[in-house]
């Protein structure tokens, strides 16, 4: 059949599904609603992953796009289940990943007459989206795909939503044969790169060049843009570099000039806390994708005041936020790119004449923080540190393996006890607003885009406790994951910050025992309780090895917490 005469066939979810597969979509997260868009979808070449909640699905979007670089794509029905992608879609908004959401939306001549779950949905994504419409006319369906794939993809990174109306996927659009297709592929970001003004790029490297301590601190930004070797190439010049949580494995951690994570925990046990002062006491500081946030910048209190800043940042609203700073708005690679040209073509001597010193430095502060390990933690201890945990994972992970955490004091455990071995997208956190239950479906989403990588995934009880349903979807769609349950029966970080805090804690903190790995089981997955720390390692190793979805159930010490800075000191917690 010749293309027009298919395309004037087409129906609405057809048309749909062909605009999604020109961007390059190979995975939609959804149920069973559109769908029709779903069943049109194989014709196109789409996979269904199935989730069980729509909450989930969205963090599974989240991760997918964060592991492929390219737009994920994520669908639900109108009403409650667009509600529920709304925490999803803010973490996305907060932590610059593009996720389009398709929404069913009722039909056209219902609406406004309170239609069964009708709902204001351009009111309700408003404040969680970069870009909310709804498409009137099937006609313009190419249109409004790529308007939602553009505002995605584009500068700062972020979720889009497209609703689409009930009817208007059944009904065959009058497309006009003689019109001009859309070929555009939209689906990879960033969409456009634009490099800072070299003015501006220039005057950064004559603050480097001429800086006595400078350090280089790169948030996720350096992830988004896939700027990993532009920035060890800077590092390579002399300059030490920090990250955030999100931007753990920007860099190297193995690096002589790595300095690690740095923020609010940097606390004795903290792998940077003998590094503090490379940070506090710098003259010059690139923030590199850094939304210099309260926990990255421990309340503000970690970055130096009397320091000169240079803030590299595609969104211009971030720069300059909180540290008044010499703007390089633009792409981190091409920016990052241009500044290093920049730096050799100045007198890098005095650069180079401390590189041997701050290495001493870093080697120094290593060695430091192992002994602080080895006097602080009883690695042998039961129920089980996680620190130890921790020690195991990081023994069992290769370079391509993907570690994902749920938020609270996994992401932490995360971030500060396991080690980049080489730079790039490998650990994800919900740092955007770190909501509990993103563990698990992070895991998911990461292993549909990258299936030949070991996925694990860190999560404490009551973060897993959220979704626990997403086992059944990880058994069904072939996403075999290993997910380490920390079981100390409590809400940590709740009740310590509240002990810190008031010296007492609230009821909720407290579980009653469950058996993570009895659930497991339950839903045709494997299940392992560890209660003693010579059988993790080799638990974890099973696990890894099997192929199969596995719960490693490990029953944890609930007196330990991470080296937060503000829990130092706090006798409560000594319970």
């Amino acid at each position: 059949m010749p293309e027009t005469s298919e395309r004037a066939n087409m129906t609405g979810a057809h048309a749909l599904a062909a605009a999604l597969r020109r961007h390059g979509v190979r995975d939609v997260f959804g149920q069973s609603i559109p769908s029709a868009l779903f069943l049109a979808a194989p014709d196109h070449g789409i996979r269904q992953i199935g989730y069980r909640t729509e909450n989930a699905g969205a963090a599974m979007a989240d991760a997918y796009a964060r592991i492929s670089g390219r737009v994920a794509v994520v669908a639900a029905q109108n009403g409650p289940a667009a509600t529920l992608l709304v925490p999803g879609l803010a973490e996305a908004l907060k932590a610059s990943v593009p996720v389009v959401a398709i929404v069913q939306d009722v039909h056209r001549r219902f609406t406004d007459r309170n239609a069964f779950q009708e709902l204001d949905h351009l009111a309700l994504f408003a404040g969680v989206a970069k870009w909310v419409r709804r498409v009137a006319v099937g006609e313009r369906l190419d249109d409004y795909v790529d308007m939602a794939f553009t505002a995605a993809a584009s500068g700062r990174p972020g979720p889009a939503v497209l609703l689409v109306p009930l009817d208007l996927l059944d009904e065959r659009p009058d497309f006009d044969a003689a019109a001009p297709r859309r070929a555009a592929s939209l689906g990879t970001y960033p969409l456009d790169r634009t490099v800072a003004d070299p003015a501006r790029v220039a005057q950064a490297a004559d603050l480097i060049a001429g800086a006595q301590r400078p350090v280089v601190i790169a948030g996720g930004g350096v992830h988004a843009s896939g700027a990993g070797p532009e920035l060890a190439a800077l590092q390579a010049l002399g300059l030490p570099v920090a990250t955030t949580v999100m931007g753990k494995g920007a860099v190297c951690e193995t690096d002589p000039l790595s300095l690690g994570v740095v923020g609010y925990f940097m606390a004795p046990r903290g792998r940077s806390s003998h590094l503090r002062e490379v940070v506090t006491g710098a003259d010059v500081v690139l923030l590199v994708g850094n939304r210099t946030n309260q926990n990255g910048t421990d309340s503000w209190s970690l970055y130096p005041e009397g320091a000169r800043y240079i803030h590299l940042d595609v969104d211009g609203g971030e720069v300059g936020r909180n540290y008044e700073a010499l703007r390089l708005v633009g792409d981190a690679k091409l920016t990052l790119s241009a500044l290093a040209a920049a730096l050799r073509q100045r007198d890098l001597s005095a650069l180079e004449g401390r590189r041997a010193g701050l290495e001493e430095t870093v080697a120094r502060a290593r060695a430091a923080h192992a002994e602080d390990m080895a006097r602080l933690v009883d690695m042998d201890a039961a129920p089980i540190r996680p620190e130890r945990i921790m020690a195991e994972i990081d023994a069992a992970a290769t370079p391509e393996t993907v570690v994902v955490a749920d938020a609270s004091y996994a992401s932490i455990w995360i971030a500060n006890f396991l080690t980049a071995k080489r730079a790039g997208q490998r650990f994800l956190t919900p740092r955007g607003i770190a909501g509990l239950g993103w563990g698990l479906p992070f895991a998911l989403g990461a292993k549909a885009a990258r299936p030949e990588a070991p996925v694990i995934c860190v999560t404490g009880d009551g973060g897993f406790g959220h979704v626990w349903s997403e086992l059944e979807t990880a058994r069904r769609m072939k996403l075999p994951v290993v997910v380490v349950v920390l079981n100390n029966q409590i809400l940590g970080y709740q009740k310590h910050a509240e002990l810190s805090l008031f010296g007492g804690f609230t009821d909720v903190c407290d579980f009653e025992a469950v058996d993570h790995a009895a659930i497991a089981r339950a839903c045709g997955c494997a299940g392992t309780r560890v209660e003693r720390p010579a059988d993790l390692g080799p638990a974890l190793r099973e696990a890894l090895a099997s192929g199969t979805v596995t719960v490693l159930d490990v029953i944890t010490d609930q007196r330990a917490y991470p080296p937060i800075t503000s829990f130092e000191g706090k006798d409560a917690l000594a319970y």
